[in-house]
Formats: structure tokens, sequence, C-alpha cells
């Protein structure tokens, strides 16, 4: 079915489109409402090393939905990342205050 290597190029599109939006609404309630106990700092580290890799793996094929998608996904999960790291700091901060 999937023979013609135009439709194949437009499904990964499609696939990076998918799973690259999925990040948005994350990334946007984290950065809006500060919430990060309920993401996993090992979880959310291991996932952004992988995604710089699959991002590097689609530079080294120049394969283009893998190439758009990571880079995206890649700055949309170290931003949540960051965030969760930055906010935790600020926590313990607190903390160590009031104690």
């Amino acid at each position: 079915m999937l023979s013609s290597p135009d439709l194949i190029e437009w499904t990964g599109y499609a696939a990076a489109a998918l799973t690259t939006c999925s990040f948005v609404p994350q990334a946007v309630l984290t950065l809006r409402t500060r919430e990060v106990s309920g993401i996993s700092t090992g979880m959310y580290t291991s996932f952004t090393l992988g995604v710089a890799l699959w991002f590097v793996y689609g530079l080294s094929l120049g394969a283009w939905p893998i190439i758009l998608a990571n880079a995206i996904t890649l700055a949309l999960a170290t931003t949540i990342l960051c965030t969760k790291l930055v906010v935790e700091k600020q926590r313990r901060a607190r903390q160590v205050r009031t104690d």
C-alpha cells in the first residue's frame, strides 16, 4: 500500500506532526502553572536524551521528518525538564529558609 516514496514521506511528516504537537499542551501547561510534581526527573532526562539521539540519527540519514519532529520535541522536552529542575531548586531553597 505504501509504495509511493511521496506517500511514505508524507506519512513520516504526519506522524512527526502528531507526536510533536502532543507535547505542546504539556509544555504550555508546565510553563503556565509551574506544576511539575507529577513529572519524573529521571524519565524526562532519559526521554530528552533519547530525543536528542533521534535528532542526531535523523541528521545522519538526512531524513527531514525525523529531523524536524525531534528538533521541535527536543526543544519542548528540554523546556519541560529545565522548568522541572528550576522549580524544584526554588522549592528546596524556600524549604531551607523556612526550616
